[in-house]
């Protein structure tokens, strides 16, 4: 037997594909088949059998998926232990908090969607990505499978996983959060039960919206870095006049946040805030540590950090080589943009955008100011949002290694800084400007940030010019 993967499915972090068209239960089946055999090798035959932890979305799909995906790995010879639908922090949980669990597998699409599907995978502790997802692909299209019978339990994780994320307010004076007032909204994603049971053990007032999984996602699509997704709890935190608001994507691995006022607080600002809390923790001593933020972040973040004793670190975009570059430093804490939030100082360092809403409230009562104080103390800058234009898949990777190595062979008048760590971030007098290319779509990345609408006009205007040097133009943007 074996199984060819449509070309499109096998991503950078993740599989993700359109149910009916590119993905599907065979898909699922022969994913579990590779995965296993690849876990059974890495093992090695004396070390017993290889579990995986497997859980699935709200996506209509999703159980049709799970079904097959563990119809695979249990023909590979691994045990298989189900934890139903839930967050996907809460697989990387059960993964994590088990000796006993040697890899998991997540069903979902994410933030795509609601015909789209999709896996997020771990693996022996570390992330599943890149070259890996590869070769699952070579294992499909080979049949180089293990063969075995492997066993089924289910397992029912959420209490011990509300109980773990507690425990970061368990030294918080209960007075300190007595009269708390917080707005969640789960948008119908997969995170709902658990906020559900979340909240209901938190000290102060808690008000929630959109806690019933619906794949359909009827209220809003579930992706919290869109601002105009984030208006019904807008609404809900004036209307109620709470201190702040928490907003989940469709999985429960991304944050979004708005303040008492109704100002977002972009993912960046929000790894200020964290940044300020664990650098300056008394009780846990992380002076000094090193905080990653991806490519796409602001210079402020950096300079905050920079300012509080820590040591910035600029890295690639992706929450899977964030999560390695975290290993490979020690580093207690790291973010995105896009709302990825690792935090590995008391914690797992997995991205869990309920554990993130959690560490909002405890940074808030640590350095004795609130969420809206603490995003008004943020240094105002203007910046861009993130513009992605199509261009050919071909083209995208050589469009960026010409301005590379045209602007470090010839940086030009204003140029300060040339960096290549994930496409190219170009610093001048007026701020910096970003160009990379995606690693999932066909499509260019671009952002800029300034001072001063003059500054950002002409940070554009150099994107502009180096996109004609290589015959492209930055063309009406798309979405994820």
């Amino acid at each position: 037997m074996t199984h060819q993967f449509d070309p499109t499915v096998l991503r950078e972090y993740d599989i993700r594909g359109i149910i009916g068209e590119t993905l599907g239960a065979d898909d699922a089946r022969a994913i579990g088949r590779s995965f296993g055999t690849l876990l059974s090798r890495a093992m090695g035959q004396d070390a017993g059998t290889p579990t995986v932890a497997v859980g699935y979305d709200g996506r209509v799909s999703s159980p049709m998926l799970e079904h097959a995906l563990v119809e695979g790995l249990t023909a590979s010879g691994c045990d298989v232990v189900r934890i139903g639908m839930s967050a996907t922090p809460m697989l990387y949980y059960a993964e994590a908090s088990s000796e006993d669990v040697h890899g998991g597998i997540q069903i979902t699409g994410s933030h795509n969607p609601p015909n789209y599907n999709g896996f997020k995978m771990v693996f022996q502790g570390r992330p599943f990505f890149g070259a890996d997802i590869q070769e699952l692909g070579k294992l499909a299209a080979s049949g180089d499978w293990i063969s075995g019978i492997g066993g089924v339990m289910s397992r029912d994780i959420l209490s011990e996983y509300i109980e773990r994320m507690l425990e970061c307010l368990i030294e918080i004076p209960a007075e300190s959060l007595a009269g708390l007032k917080v707005g969640w909204d789960a948008g119908n994603g997969a995170a709902g039960p658990a906020l559900e049971a979340l909240a209901a053990r938190l000290p102060g007032e808690h008000h929630l919206l959109f806690t019933e999984v619906d794949g359909h996602f009827p209220n809003h699509h579930p992706d919290p870095t869109v601002e105009a997704n984030l208006a019904d709890l807008r609404t809900l935190v004036a209307e109620k006049n709470l201190d702040f608001g928490v907003a989940f994507d469709g999985d429960g691995d991304r944050i979004g946040a708005i303040d008492g006022q109704g100002r977002v607080i972009w993912g960046d600002q929000l790894l200020m805030i964290y940044a300020e809390d664990v650098l300056t923790n008394q009780t846990e001593n992380h002076a000094g540590a090193t905080i990653i933020a991806d490519v796409k972040a602001s210079r402020a973040l950096f300079d905050h950090v920079a300012e509080l004793g820590g040591k910035p670190l600029m890295w690639k975009t992706g929450h899977s080589l964030i999560k390695s570059k975290m290993k490979e430093t020690g580093s207690p804490l790291a973010g995105e943009m896009s709302g990825h939030v690792f935090f590995a100082d008391t914690y797992y360092g997995f991205d869990d955008a309920l554990y993130a809403g959690l560490r909002l409230i405890a940074a808030s009562a640590r350095l004795g100011k609130s969420v809206t104080e603490l995003r008004g103390a943020i240094k105002p800058m203007l910046n861009t949002p993130e513009m992605r234009f199509q261009v050919d898949e071909v083209r995208k990777f050589p469009a960026i290694a010409e301005v590379t190595e045209r602007l470090t062979t010839n940086p030009g008048p204003g140029v300060e800084e040339v960096n290549a760590t994930d496409g190219v971030r170009v610093n001048t007098k007026d701020g910096w400007w970003l160009l990379r290319a995606s690693n999932t779509q066909d499509v260019l990345v671009a952002r800029a940030e300034s001072e001063t609408e003059a500054g950002l006009e002409r940070l554009i205007a150099q994107i502009d010019e180096q996109l004609e040097l290589s015959g492209l133009e930055r063309g009406e943007s798309v979405g994820h």
